[in-house]
């Protein structure tokens, strides 16, 4: 089985509030909190991932309104 080779986006401050991804994983993507990397990740399918991607880059997701129900 292949490790995860994790990575923080470069729009990351150094704020501590960084998830770190890894999408070397063909069907997985595991998401994790970088200030505890020993700690337990969220594990997505890759196509649940790509469709978060696009709604975040289709302006959708954005601010408070990405937390309400």
């Amino acid at each position: 089985m292949t490790d995860p080779a994790w990575f923080k986006s470069s729009y990351s401050s150094n704020g501590g509030e960084c998830v770190e991804v890894a999408v070397n994983l063909s069907a997985l993507v595991p998401l994790r909190d970088s200030k505890d990397p020993d700690g337990p990740a969220l594990t997505v399918t890759a196509g649940a991932w790509a469709a978060f991607l696009a709604e975040l880059r289709s302006g959708k997701l954005t601010g408070a309104s990405a937390a309400r129900p």
